[in-house]
C-alpha cells in the first residue's frame, strides 16, 4: 500500500491523467526494441491515433498497439486527442488477429477520453467496430496485457483492454465515461465533475481494490526507470501466461470479465 501513501484526490488524478506525461511513441521506444509500424485497416484507411506494429520484448516478438493523443496542436487535431475512428479500431483488430496467427503476445497501451463521437464515426459503424474488437479479444489464444497510461475512457478504452490483465499507471483513470458526463447525467450540472470523480471509483487504487485491474505502475520523472519496470513486469507476466494452454488462457480471460 506504500504506492498510495501520498495519493491524490480523485479529481487531481483526473487532471493528472489528462496531462501529456507520457507519449505513445516514447513508451513504445522505451519498453520495446525494433518497433516496425504497420498501417491501415484494409478497408477504409489508416487512423493516426492508433499506432500498431511488431516489436521485441526482451528478444520475444510481440504485437504492440497504442492509442496516441499526439504531441503538438496539429498532431492532436489529426488524432482527435486520442479518440479513434472505427477504422482505427479495425486496424487494431487486424493486428491482433495477425498476432494470434503468428503466436505473438499482444500488448496494448491506452490513453483515450473515448472513441470519436462524431458523425463520420457513426456513419462508419463506431459501435460495431468496438464490439467486434471486444468479441474477438475473447477468442485470441495468445497472451494479452493492456496498460492504461493516461485516460481509459468508456468503450473506446475497453476495445483494447479486453485482455488477460489490465494495468494502470499510478496517475491514470479508467471509467465508463468522463466525470463531466457523469455529473451532467446524474446532477444535470457538468460543473460538479470533481464531485463526480470522487464517487465514480475511477482511480487505480479504487480499481485495484475491486480487482478490476491487476497492477499499478509507479510513476516518476525518471521515465527510463518507469520503462524498465514495465518491461520487467511484462516479461514476467507474459512468460507466466505462455505456460497456459490456449483453452486455459481463454477460459481464464472469459472468467475474468464474467466476474463483473
Amino acid at each position: 500500500m506504500a504506492l498510495f501513501k501520498r495519493e491524490l484526490t480523485p479529481a487531481q488524478v483526473v487532471k493528472k491523467a489528462r496531462e501529456d506525461r507520457f507519449a505513445a511513441r516514447e513508451l513504445i521506444d522505451g519498453i520495446f526494441d525494433g518497433f516496425f509500424e504497420l498501417h491501415g485497416d484494409r478497408f477504409y484507411g489508416d487512423d493516426a491515433s492508433v499506432i500498431g506494429g511488431v516489436a521485441e520484448l526482451a528478444g520475444r516478438p510481440v504485437t504492440v498497439i497504442a492509442i496516441d493523443k499526439g504531441i503538438d496542436l496539429t498532431d492532436k487535431l489529426a488524432k482527435r486527442n486520442g479518440s479513434p475512428e472505427p477504422y482505427g479500431y479495425r486496424k487494431a483488430l487486424r493486428l491482433m488477429e495477425q498476432a494470434a496467427k503468428f503466436h505473438r503476445p499482444i500488448i496494448t497501451l491506452i490513453n483515450t477520453p473515448g472513441a470519436f463521437p462524431g458523425k463520420t464515426a457513426e456513419d462508419q459503424g463506431q459501435g460495431a467496430a468496438i464490439a467486434e474488437s471486444i468479441l474477438a479479444s475473447f477468442k485470441l489464444p495468445v497472451p494479452m496485457i493492456a496498460i492504461i497510461y493516461g485516460e481509459g475512457g468508456s468503450g473506446g478504452a475497453l476495445a483494447l483492454a479486453t485482455s488477460d490483465q489490465v494495468w494502470m499507471f499510478k496517475h491514470a483513470t479508467y471509467s465508463i465515461l468522463s466525470p463531466e458526463g457523469f455529473a451532467s447525467i446524474l446532477w444535470k450540472d457538468a460543473k460538479r465533475a470533481d464531485e463526480a470523480a470522487g464517487v465514480m471509483g475511477l482511480t487505480p487504487k479504487d480499481l485495484l481494490e475491486k480487482q478490476v485491474i491487476d497492477q499499478v505502475i509507479p510513476e516518476g520523472r525518471n521515465h527510463v526507470r518507469v520503462f524498465a519496470t514495465i518491461q520487467s513486469l511484462l516479461v514476467k507476466e507474459v512468460t507466466a501466461l505462455e505456460q497456459l494452454t490456449p483453452h486455459e488462457l481463454l477460459a481464464q480471460r472469459r472468467a475474468r470479465f464474467r466476474a463483473f
